[in-house]
C-alpha cells in the first residue's frame, strides 16, 4: 500500500453497496468507494460500515448529474 496516498488523491472509480432482496424489491445501501491500484490488478476499498447480511456489490461510479 505504498501508493495509497496517490490513489486517495484521485476520485474513486467505483462505489461499494450492500444489496438486500432481489430484483425490483432489492434495496441498495451505499457503504463506500474503491480506487484502482496503479498496476490495474486490484482495488483499495474503504467502507463506512460492514454488512452482516446481503451482498457486497462494487459498481463503476456514475458521472455526477448537472
Amino acid at each position: 500500500m505504498a501508493n495509497r496516498s496517490s490513489s486517495k488523491s484521485k476520485k474513486p472509480t467505483h462505489e461499494a453497496f450492500v444489496v438486500t432482496g432481489e430484483g425490483e424489491a432489492a434495496f441498495w445501501t451505499k457503504l463506500g468507494a474503491a480506487w484502482p491500484h496503479d498496476d490495474g490488478k486490484g482495488f483499495n476499498v474503504e467502507l463506512i460500515a460492514l454488512p452482516v447480511t446481503g451482498r457486497l456489490v462494487i459498481r463503476e461510479r456514475k458521472p455526477a448529474s448537472a
